[in-house]
């Protein structure tokens, strides 16, 4: 034919449709038949091919869709359809053991039919085995399961046949028809009879005679190979009609298997020589028309003379169902050339056929009464992905990247952000995102995903992935990204193509509802507004606007204006490209940083004068200097050119309408078509979740998207009016018309259809989990399957904002029902549930003109009621700056409150999105503004009243208020207020109105008489207030604002509030590591110090006295700052007594670090107490035994037998009257010395401190630890008693020194005790301040023992003289033959005293070592000590010969010295050593004998001196 083709819809596809969870269901393979692929079973049957179909079962209407596909020749997908139910998310794939022909039918069971078996699947292998399938509710299979054997009939045709290849297949309810290549065709009552059955196989044949019996098969003429089968139901009659190849069609009665028609299709009476050239191909009946019995009838064939096409002959069989059936063809024939495109599906209703090509649906009225019918199309999702995806055009992109470079010139580091934004939003926009191509794109970036995970991702989750891989793929630059950006979308669009492409058409007869069959989806087909006819129509049908609906004036002129306008208009379109609505919708509804108000004034800076030379230069360095050049020329040329075009057209307009003026009211009356068109009726609340709300919510995309491009470019269009209004000779007053009336006009219609695009586009939010309520919701324990499907969806990108505000509407009222039908709506019924939904979301269901501020709110209750809160954040901030641009700030508040419940919302949405922040920037942002937004609430005329009609659903607390004052009221809702934010655990904003909440409260008590409320019922101002400055100490110190804390304390004029708030604060501040802050002075405490100093003291008491840090500690440092010396000294004697005592019950592991703090905490007592004054220096013994603490703060705990035990053994200690610092210092000592022997592994303790054990000082010297043990001595022991144990210690150390008695090399023990008690002199030991305990390097310097002995020999002997005495006699005791040190003889001779010669001196004289010599037989030392004192004495200097010679200057120990001469002659008359003796006793007697001698001279010259 040769008519136009116009727009007349669009496909809408359902959303979800995409994301089908298969449930795998196997059919067991049979050993009967052989497998396909072997040399020895060629195929019998068509190959695979991508298939669909589908079939309506009544009652209520349900659809079932099945699929075969190319690339799973053995699988089989099943989809179960109902209209008023959400399109399924679970399908059946059965997978067979052979690849399957193209081929299936599944229909009603009327052969055996059970609840549990409704349905019956027929299919065909490549190899002819037929199966039939008895198929339960999809819902009852589990997945990887196989198909009940039962339930299962199998049947191979070759068996029965012997025709040829099969051709084609068609089935009905217990009938399986298969067409041969041979022309023949055989019925199998499959299902019915069993396959051993007479009659189980019927073949049609033409005659009927007696040639049966004999085999003889007459069809008359041969006829060519079956084309196509097609089994039709009318008049309770099912009729087979059957093409063949050579054109012959004939019509079978399928129950009496007999011939009712039969005609040539290549008959030259009807089409010339055509057909004679021509391949039969395809074959589809439509409904019959009950008025005329006509059976329309289209047959598809190939023409093949000279160019290969495509043509589809569309005839009208009359049939006459009487006694017998008579059918005829009707004349008259209709011819629907395809030229180059491919036909892919027919469908045909009683007057209309619809034709499915790889280009389009095409839609035309069956027999028309004209030559000359128009035809309509229907545009297929494909234009809409390429649009916008930008792969319409190879420019769109380079527009993208000039655009943006333009609006970011003064922002480029956000440049790369907002284009990905902008991919990111087109990519998941309804209709474009399908789950499987983009998982076969991602795919392509070795990017690999397992069913459960990919499904699992979220919107959010798909956009970091898609962004992550973005960025590895490219550089942070704007050229490198958009290039990137460019290729991810190019492939996918080519995946979504492949993977999604149309494969059958579904028509509803019941609603006439037209649907399309992807591969991977399912869509229905939309009609179009009439916006949309006008932007898709050519300029020339501008000049009959009334066509397209634009019925507005009465005057054709108007219309010519309005048609030039508009041609005006589609100019400026086409100037900046779509990609500019792309650049200013981004910025609308996304937190970027430039805003729309911003994005405006450079596309108009674009239209006025070109990109500019810095976006040249950009493009220059990326692309290079000739083609940008070239790209700077061609644009250039193209500015010059619409600058040219639009003045004149611009000036051609003017002169039409002879004013400005007029053109702008039909300007004016022209803006009314766009705005959303109102509608008075309810909005249907019956939708459910449903297909139907799926097909609402993209037509809503697809509808508003093209309404806001359209109001855009309108705004863009009276901007350019304005810019140029110089030049186009506008009046002053028409230019402040478009400013003050037009332009605002539609700027209101543009943020309506970018609020209804934003719904519809945007994603759900996942709901966040605040609370353990929201985590228990996740165990689905008492929720309803509704409720958990829809916890599922939100998140996920097929689930907008629509679908949450369309299954959320409330109305009682059933008049429409566009979308609550159980049948799947036509395309009718979608536009008008469209403009149904969309006058709902701008006017409410009112239709009042100022409904917008009210509805708002609704729409925001909604969506704060499933935890949208972006979307509420976005809709009311979009409403707040309208409504600031069209009123002043008083006439906004005179709203019936609507006002305040707007900033009420807002400021609840601000604040739990502020709680799932993490803090920094954005959170600290959040918190403020719903401060702000809060006291706006708060302020604004009505609030109380407005505020509390607010119901509690959307998850906050209802405001219950039955105060009169303003201030009564402000102070219930900054209370309120500040439980929300305490309950969101943000506390700046809660402590805000905490204070706000301070200032109302003296108000809120005066009543209208000015006194104070005296209502005993009522709380008093002093316990308002102490409970708000409780909550103002609570929330500055949850912020670690420890000094507002404290102001907080101090202020409140509760004492009891008072003072559990600082047993509070001293806790925090514990636990924050903050004492210092206590302790150190920074707080003054005035009149509370006590109290402190008591709950730290309580705390102390009850706490682990092991914590860190300890609370003694902190109280030692509490009163030393307070400068009272003698407390912190008892605090700290007091932790070092706790520890001894738990130490004993709680036997601690280490041990060692217990004494290292029990040391600490004396030296500290004992500093502390060295500041006091000695009259006062000691410890109070109520401190000592904790009894101030015990009075204050009873302990409740009950004390264990332990404790109690531990209590009676130092009972006795606790009852002296005082603890002074030789006391503790004794204990120091004593702790010390167990400190010490823990490090050897020695447990000892002590009991008393005024007098040592016995045992410790011989465990110390065994251990080694002589300071220690000295220390020990000289702190316990005086006169005798340590002379004594002096003498035992150094026996004890001398001995260690004798190579018979102890091992000379053996290795000392570590004794770390270097710094801690040293004696200074002998009446006085020195106690530290600071016990360090792990010193680097040992006590003393020496290499053994004989050193050791030296140095505390040398160190000690001044408490007891004789100690070199005890050491050498030990010595020579224990080993008479020992050589005794240089040192320790040296020891000997310094004793002597001053003024005397000879032996003389001290208890260790010379004299003293002489007789140990002789009475351990050491005679020669003896002799050589004696001769060398003799000589000595001999020797002296002439200067003290005169001293020498007075009385009683001279002494030897001549006694001795008689004793070894006597020794000396035992041993020569005992004639041992008789030679060595012998000398000895001649050199003894020969200096005897001079000393003699010289002792006479002396002894006489003391007379003569006297003389």
């Amino acid at each position: 034919m040769g008519g136009r083709s116009t727009l007349a819809g669009m496909e809408v596809p359902v959303i979800g449709s995409d994301s089908v969870k298969w449930v795998e269901l196997s059919v067991p393979s049979s050993s009967s038949f052989s497998s396909y692929g072997t040399a020895a079973s060629p195929p019998f049957a068509p190959l695979t091919e991508d298939y669909a179909s589908s079939s309506v079962i009544k009652d209520p209407p349900i659809y079932l869709i099945w699929r075969i596909h190319k690339t799973l020749p053995h699988a089989l997908e099943l989809l179960e359809l109902s209209a008023n139910k959400d399109f399924p998310t679970i399908g059946l794939r059965i997978t067979f053991p052979e690849p399957l022909s193209p081929f299936a039918f599944v229909c009603r069971n009327q052969i055996s039919y059970s609840p549990k078996h409704p349905y019956v699947l027929y299919v065909l292998t490549v190899t002819g085995v037929a199966y039939l399938l008895k198929l339960g509710n999809i819902s009852t299979y589990s997945s990887s399961s196989v198909f009940p054997p039962d339930e299962l009939l199998e049947f191979n045709i070759q068996a029965f046949s012997n025709h040829g290849a099969i051709t084609t297949v068609a089935a009905t309810a217990g009938c399986l028809v298969v067409g041969f290549s041979d022309g023949s065709v055989s019925c199998f009552q499959l299902g019915i009879l069993e396959q051993s059955a007479p009659g189980f196989v019927h073949e049609l044949q033409d005659d009927s005679g007696i040639g049966r019996l004999w085999g003889i098969i007459s069809r008359g003429r041969s006829v060519g190979a079956v084309q196509d089968l097609f089994i039709y139901e009318v008049h309770g009659k099912q009729l087979l009609f059957v093409l063949h190849s050579d054109g012959i069609l004939r019509v079978w009665d399928c129950k009496s298997y007999s011939k009712i028609f039969s005609h040539t299709m290549s008959n030259p009476g009807l089409a010339g020589n055509f057909y004679t050239r021509a391949t039969f191909r395809r074959l589809w009946v439509g409904q019959t028309d009950n008025k005329t019995s006509v059976i329309p009838l289209a047959i598809l064939f190939n023409q093949t003379s000279e160019v290969s096409s495509e043509m589809i002959g569309v005839y009208g069989l009359h049939c006459n169902f009487g006694d017998r059936t008579v059918i005829s063809l009707d004349p008259s024939v209709q011819h629907m050339p395809l030229e180059e495109e491919r036909c892919i599906d027919v469908k045909l209703t009683s007057d209309k056929i619809w034709i499915l090509k790889d280009t389009g649906l095409v839609f035309q009225s069956l027999f028309p009464t004209v030559n000359v019918e128009e035809e309509q199309c229907f545009a297929l999702q494909e234009e809409f992905v390429a649009d916008q995806l930008f792969q319409s055009r190879e420019q769109s992109l380079d527009d993208l990247l000039w655009i943006t470079h333009s609006v970011f010139s003064s922002a480029k580091d956000h440049m790369v952000p907002f284009v990905s934004s902008i991919f990111l939003r087109k990519l998941l926009c309804p209709g474009v995102y399908h789950n499987i191509s983009l998982r076969a794109t991602l795919l392509d970036y070795n990017r690999h995903w397992t069913d459960s995970e990919f499904q699992s991702l979220t919107a959010d989750g798909l956009r970091k992935e898609i962004l992550s891989l973005i960025e590895y793929e490219g550089s942070t630059e704007i050229p490198t990204i958009s290039y990137c950006w460019k290729n991810f979308c190019t492939r996918y669009f080519h995946n979504w193509c492949n993977y999604n492409a149309p494969c059958s058409l579904h028509l509803d007869s019941l609603s006439g509802a037209v649907g399309l069959i992807r591969k991977n989806s399912f869509s229905l087909f939309r009609g179009l507004e009439d916006i949309e006819r006008l932007i898709n129509g050519s300029s020339d049908e501008l000049g009959d606007l009334a066509s397209f609906g634009l019925d507005l004036f009465d005057d054709d002129l108007e219309y010519v204006i309005l048609s030039d306008m508009l041609r005006c208009v589609i100019g400026v379109s086409r100037r900046l490209s779509k990609t500019a609505s792309a650049v200013f919708f981004e910025s609308f509804v996304s937190t970027s940083v430039l805003s729309s108000e911003e994005v405006l004034p450079c596309l108009l800076k674009i239209l006025v004068t070109g990109y500019g030379s810095s976006v040249s230069k950009i493009h220059m360095s990326d692309i290079g200097a000739d083609i940008a050049w070239e790209k700077k020329l061609a644009d250039h040329k193209t500015l010059r050119k619409f600058s040219i075009d639009m003045l004149v057209s611009l000036q051609t307009l003017c002169n039409k309408a002879a004013t400005w003026g007029k053109v702008l009211n039909v300007i004016e009356s022209f803006l009314k078509f766009l705005v959303p068109r109102k509608i008075t009726h309810n909005f249907d609340a019956e939708i459910l979740s449903s297909v139907n709300a799926s097909v609402l919510v993209q037509a809503a995309t697809q509808i508003s998207k093209v309404m806001f491009e359209s109001a855009l470019d309108m705004l863009l269009f009276l901007n350019y009016l304005v810019k140029i209004s110089g030049q186009i000779h506008m009046p002053h007053d028409d230019i402040s018309r478009i400013q003050l009336e037009l332009v605002p006009m539609i700027e209101e219609i543009v943020s309506e259809w970018v609020i209804i695009h934003f719904f519809a586009t945007t994603p759900s939010q996942l709901a966040a989990i605040e609370d353990f309520s929201s985590q228990l919701s996740l165990l689905q324990i008492d929720s309803n399957v509704c409720r958990r499907s829809w916890d599922e969806k939100l998140g996920k990108c097929h689930f907008t904002l629509a679908f949450i505000l369309v299954l959320s509407v409330q109305s009682s009222s059933v008049q429409h029902n566009h979308l609550s039908s159980k049948s799947l709506p036509n395309s009718l019924d979608i536009m008008n549930s469209m403009r149904d939904f969309s006058s709902w979301i701008i006017w409410g269901k009112s239709g009042e003109s100022s409904a917008f501020l009210s509805h708002s709110t609704e729409l925001a209750l909604i969506l704060l009621r499933h935890g949208q809160y972006d979307a509420v954040e976005y809709l009311l901030t979009t409403v707040e700056s309208h409504l600031r641009k069209e009123k002043t700030s008083q006439s906004i508040q005179d709203t019936d409150g609507r006002w305040c419940i707007l900033h009420h919302l807002l400021g609840c949405c601000l604040l739990a999105q502020a709680q799932s922040v993490a803090h920094g920037v954005v959170k600290e942002k959040k918190v403020n503004e719903a401060v702000r937004c809060f006291f706006c609430a708060s302020s604004g005329k009505g609030a109380s009243q407005a505020l509390q009609s607010l119901s509690d659903e959307v998850g906050f607390p209802h405001l219950r208020f039955s105060g009169a004052s303003d201030a009564a009221w402000k102070l219930h809702y900054y209370q309120w207020a500040m439980q929300i934010f305490e309950q969101y655990n943000i506390s700046e904003g809660a402590c805000q109105f905490a204070l706000a909440a301070l200032e109302q409260v003296d108000e809120s008590l005066i009543t209208k008489d000015g006194n104070y409320d005296r209502d005993p019922l009522c709380e008093s101002a002093a316990t308002i207030k102490g409970r708000l400055w409780a909550n103002v100490f609570k929330f500055t110190l949850d912020l670690n604002r420890f000094y507002d804390a404290y102001c907080a304390i101090i202020t409140n004029p509760d004492e009891e509030s008072k003072y559990i708030c600082l047993r509070r604060f001293i806790i925090v501040l514990y636990e924050c590591g903050a004492m210092k802050i206590l302790c150190g002075g920074q707080l003054p405490f005035i009149g509370l110090s006590d109290k402190v100093e008591q709950e730290l003291a309580w705390k102390a008491e009850r706490s682990d006295i092991l914590v860190k840090p300890n609370l003694y500690k902190l109280l030692y440092a509490f009163e030393m700052h307070r400068h009272n010396w003698r407390r912190a000294a008892g605090y700290m004697y007091l932790y070092s007594t706790r520890l001894r005592n738990e130490a004993v019950l709680k036997d601690y592991l280490n041990t060692s670090l217990v004494l290292q703090e029990r040391l600490n905490g004396l030296s500290a007592a004992i500093n502390a107490l060295h500041l006091v004054h000695p009259a006062y220096a000691w410890i109070d013994p109520l401190l000592e035994g904790n009894t101030l603490q015990n009075e204050h703060f009873p302990r409740k705990k009950a004390r264990t037998m332990e404790e109690q035990t531990a209590g009676n053994d130092i009972l006795p200690q606790r009852q002296q009257s005082y603890i002074d610092i030789v006391k503790l210092e004794n204990e120091f000592v004593l702790t010390s010395a167990e400190y010490l022997l823990s490090l050897a592994n020695i447990r000892w303790t002590f009991t008393e401190v005024h007098r040592a054990p016995s045992d410790l000082v011989d465990l110390l010297v065994q251990r080694n630890l002589y300071d220690m043990s000295f220390t020990v001595l000289l702190r316990f022991f005086r006169g005798s008693a340590l002379k004594r144990e002096l003498e035992r210690v150094f026996c004890a150390m001398s001995l260690k020194c004798c190579p018979n008695k102890v091992d000379s090399s053996s290795v000392r023990d570590d004794l770390r005790t270097q710094g801690l008690l040293l004696t200074s002199s002998k009446n006085e030991v020195v106690i530290h301040g600071s016990a360090n305990l792990v010193p680097a390097t040992q006590q003393y310097k020496g290499n053994s023992e004989w050193e050791t002995l030296e140095i505390y020999l040398e160190k000690y002997r001044c408490f007891h003289a004789k100690l070199p005495v005890i050491v050498a006699e030990t010595l020579l005791s224990a080993d008479p033959e020992i050589e005794l040190p240089l040192w320790l003889v040296q020891m000997f001779k310094d004793g002597r005293r001053g003024r005397t010669w000879g032996m003389t001196g001290k208890e260790s004289n010379p004299a003293s070592l002489f007789r140990l010599y002789v009475d351990y037989g050491r005679y020669t030392e003896a002799t050589n000590l004696l001769l060398d004192y003799i000589e000595s004495f001999a020797s002296v200097r002439p200067a003290d010969i005169i001293n020498r010679k007075k009385p009683l200057a001279v002494w030897f120990p001549y006694t001795a010295i008689e004793h070894l001469w006597c020794k000396l002659e035992e041993f020569i008359s005992s004639g041992r050593m008789v030679d060595h003796c012998d000398k000895l006793k001649t050199l003894l007697h020969g200096a005897l004998l001079k000393h003699l001698q010289l002792l006479r001279v002396d002894s006489d010259d003391v007379p003569s001196a006297a003389h």
